[in-house]
This record gives C-alpha cells, structure tokens and sequence, in this order.
C-alpha cells in the first residue's frame, strides 16, 4: 500500500522526542540593535543579521568584535571562507575580511525566505509560510530539492550530518531534528512560551545559537547529546 503524502513527508511529529530546551546563555540586547534576524558561527564568532548591519560577537565574553555595514532581513550562513547573507530576495555572498559582496544569486523564496546554512557544498534555506527548506546551488541559486515542514520554518543547520530547523508559529517555537530524506521530525526541543526562534547555528559541538526576533537577543541552546 502506498504511503499518504502526509506520511511521507513527516506529518505526524506527536511519535518525535520532545524535551524543553535548555537555554544556557543569552546575548544581548545589542546596542542600537532592534531584532536579530539570521544568525550563524564561524568556527570562533558568532554572526547576527541586524536588519542593516551584520555583527559579530565573541560568545565567551559577548562582546562585538566586528560590525559589517550589509543589510540582512533573514537567514546567515558561513561556508568556511565567505558568509551568506538573504537580503530581500536575494542572497549576497560575502568577504569577511573586507565586507566587500562578492557575488549574489536569487533567494529561492523571492524575499519570503528565513534561515540558511551551509553543508556540503549547498546552501539550505527556509522558506517561512510556505514551510519549505531547499537545497540550493550556492553559484546559480538553482534548488536542488525540497523538504518540507508542518511549521513556519525560521532557521537551518547541519550537524555531525543531523538536519535541525527552528520553527516559530502562533507564538510558539521549538527546534527539531528531522530526517533530511524524508522530513520526519524525529526530535523536538520546545522553547519557553513567547520565546521564539529567528535563525539557528550550531557551533558544530554542544550548543546552537538562536536569534531572538524582535527581543534583539540571541540565545546559546544546549544541543541534546543523543541519550
């Protein structure tokens, strides 16, 4: 007998894990700093989409180190050498060093767009309402494939080869682990009620960061260790 889409795709996340999230630290609010829009980690900083800038913080002492004058209104990704940042409906990929753009590719949900990480040579972005995460070539912006969620999807990561996304709908968010083939949420780590997440991060060890929205925060969530 065939599956149901919904099957398929990893509707029914009640048969996930699910435990509250353990916040362990928060940064912020920033200094003329209204919301956080994208976040992501560079082996050392942590990376924040401010709207009209992109900062980036020491996460042992919370302090700014650089402050980039590039406008970002959704997700953040770094791929080892360059950041990605969404502005609008596109995707700008840019030097660090410098904060020179060095090349943009359209944004797969033409401005509707949140969330992005880097794994594996692709860029993989959410695409909020529609609750979609894509694939994409970083070089063209082509999707690649698509996987979709049962949640308005507000951040992306990869870790140890696990796929997690935030999610923030009805003034509810929580982050999951889901099964990248087939979208099956197989764990759910739920956030205090009216925290919410807008961009994730892993530090690719025990912790994500999560932008706090229009709190101007990004807090560091302990990653579960699998027991």
């Amino acid at each position: 007998m065939n599956q149901s889409k919904a099957e398929r795709i990893g509707k029914t996340p009640a048969a996930a894990r699910v435990r509250a999230a353990e916040i362990v630290r928060e940064y912020g609010p920033f200094a003329g700093i209204g919301a956080i829009h994208g976040v992501s980690h560079d082996g050392k900083r942590v990376w924040a989409a401010t709207g009209s800038k992109l900062l980036a913080f020491d996460p042992e002492s919370g302090r700014i180190a650089r402050t980039l004058d590039r406008s970002g209104d959704a997700g953040t990704a770094f791929d080892g050498t360059h950041l990605y940042q969404i502005a609008e409906a596109r995707i700008d990929k840019i030097d660090p060093a410098t904060g020179d753009i060095v090349a943009s590719i359209p944004a797969p949900g033409h401005g509707a767009d949140s969330g992005m990480a880097w794994a594996e040579g692709s860029l993989w972005v959410g695409q909020y309402r529609e609750r979609k995460i894509h694939q994409i070539d970083p070089e063209t912006g082509a999707v690649l494939r698509t996987i979709e969620s049962n949640r308005f999807v507000t951040g992306v990561t990869w870790v140890d080869g696990e796929l997690w996304h935030g999610t923030w709908e009805g003034d509810a968010s929580d982050i999951r682990r889901i099964n990248p083939e087939s979208g099956t949420v197989l764990e759910r780590l739920e956030m205090p009620p009216g925290v919410g997440v807008s961009g994730m991060e892993s530090d690719g060890a025990a912790l994500f960061y999560c932008g706090g929205g229009p709190s101007g925060k990004v807090r560091a969530v302990r990653r579960p260790s699998g027991e």
